[in-house]
């Protein structure tokens, strides 16, 4: 069952990459008394990830920030290096790159979708989300191959 406004956000604990490597981070320290945003994406280094939904959120950023936001969350299910290494490679310093890498937390928000059909596995669907002291009050998912509704500039216009 998918996740929808009014839901709190699992508590898994994931990774980050941290200054000597991978570093645990729970769900809860990340929302917790905060205002989110959070957008996910299939794959990092994949085309439209890198060329357009990413890069949105990293120009971005300190506008979101302005309203209020406490954290911009990049959420894949990859693993830490991975995220820490394209996060290095956007510029995304201002974001929080999480790694899924088992893809649990997808799996919990039953935001996973069947990517076995590009040799990926099972993935996260696009998508973005505002949360509040972890609670979801707006999720938008989108639809096969587009980068719409999660889009950055759609989310600032929300906040």
């Amino acid at each position: 069952m998918q996740i929808n406004v009014g839901d709190k956000l699992p508590n898994l604990t994931l990774k980050v990459m941290g200054d000597q490597g991978p570093e645990e981070i729970s769900i809860e320290k990340i929302t917790a008394a905060k205002k989110v945003v959070w957008f996910a994406v299939p794959g990092a280094f994949t085309p439209g990830c890198s060329n357009t939904h990413l890069p949105g959120y990293v120009v971005l950023a300190d506008e979101i920030k302005a309203k209020g936001v406490d954290h911009i969350v990049c959420l894949s299910v990859n693993d830490a290096f991975v995220m820490g290494a394209w996060g290095k490679a956007q510029n995304a310093e201002a974001l929080i790159m999480l790694a899924d890498g088992n893809g649990e937390l997808t799996e919990a928000m039953g935001l996973t979708m069947d990517a076995s059909g590009y040799q990926m596995g099972a993935r996260s669907q696009r998508y973005a989300m505002i949360i509040e002291d972890g609670v979801v009050t707006h999720i938008a998912v989108e639809p096969k191959g587009g980068i719409d509704v999660s889009a950055a500039e759609k989310i600032l216009t929300l906040l």
